[in-house]
């Protein structure tokens, strides 16, 4: 049986946490045999062995055991591909629970996750397969913190799930859980485990509609089918991606961080009937789109994070794209 792998891209969420803390993210990852090259490409994927040390040594570096709850802060949908596209464009929670159960893979296969409803509740399981290596627990508190985080973006801030089991020791201190989760905590439970309400799983989720909605037509979906051939249009995504947050990702910088020429590049796309200035706009459209749905990012953070000069630009910017300003939209959303 082949070891179990992640995305590399999901990984970079713990090195940026690293970053953020003062440490070398950088020399840790290196420490721990993961080539940085990996987590620009949106197709690539780490063993499951060399992810477990990085966490072993972020935790003994930090000296916070609750380093796994922190690491959400770093992700958005966009670190998952696809998939996080998807799961914004989902009607209710259940269908978004639906999605990672399905897609889940595409992300890690060190966890299969089961997805039942009793007569009360919604049980959300992640299990590890039979003979499979077990990751590291800070992992399974980082999944757990994603998946809460992602029902509180789409039902409120204050969304709190009924229950969040966890298979790790009793923490000496249990505040950062607590402060996290918000809910019955159990500790050396038989499976990890999350709770939900019957009624917040079935209530209708007003914020895919109705510019989201529309735009969501033009997501790639995530299939599993879809790994494989990875196209030239999604490695440049994938590129896009990665350089955004440190300013505008020219052409030039995509292909040096692809290993191509910017004349191969270019020639790449054409075959596949794409441009890479369309390709720059639609990833900063659809990422738009997801942080204004966020209260706590305010126009200068987006307009940061999408490599815009200023929120002036952004808005201009956002206006083209939808006809509306992006404090309308936000608006309509609310």
């Amino acid at each position: 049986m082949s070891e179990p792998t992640s995305l590399a891209s999901w990984t970079r969420a713990l090195r940026r946490q690293l970053d953020a803390l003062g440490l070398d993210g950088n020399a840790l990852c290196r420490e721990a045999g993961l080539d940085l090259q990996w987590m620009d490409d949106p197709n690539a994927r780490y063993p499951l062995s060399a992810t477990t040390r990085l966490w072993g040594l972020a935790v003994t570096a930090s000296g916070d055991p609750a380093i796994g709850l922190r690491v959400s802060r770093f992700v958005s949908p966009t670190t998952f591909h696809a998939l996080g596209y998807a799961l914004v464009a989902s009607g209710s929670l259940r269908e978004v629970f639906e999605r990672i159960v399905r897609y889940h893979q595409m992300v890690s296969d060190a966890l299969v996750l089961e997805l039942t409803r009793n007569a009360d509740r919604y049980r959300f399981v992640l299990k590890v397969p039979p003979g499979s290596p077990q990751p590291a627990v800070e992992a399974i508190d980082a999944f757990a913190a994603i998946y809460v985080r992602t029902c509180r973006n789409r039902l409120g801030r204050d969304y709190a799930p009924l229950a969040v089991h966890l298979r790790r020791p009793v923490p000496v201190d249990c505040g950062p859980w607590h402060k996290v989760f918000r809910c019955d905590l159990v500790f050396d439970a038989a499976d990890d485990c999350l709770e939900f309400g019957l009624h917040d799983f079935a209530r209708h989720l007003d914020d895919t509609q109705p510019i989201l909605a529309a735009s969501s037509q033009a997501t790639p979906q995530p299939t599993l089918a879809q790994l494989q051939p990875l196209t030239w249009e999604r490695k440049v995504l994938g590129a896009i991606e990665a350089q955004r947050p440190e300013g505008e990702p020219s052409a030039e910088r995509v292909a040096q961080a692809l290993h191509l020429s910017l004349r191969s590049l270019q020639r790449h796309l054409a075959d596949e009937g794409c441009r890479f200035d369309t390709l720059l706009n639609e990833c900063r459209e659809n990422l738009a789109l997801l942080h204004l749905r966020d209260p706590q990012c305010s126009l200068s953070e987006i307009s940061c994070l999408l490599g815009f000069t200023d929120a002036s630009s952004f808005s201009r910017a956002f206006k083209r794209w939808t006809g509306l300003t992006p404090g309308q939209f936000r608006d309509g959303v609310r």
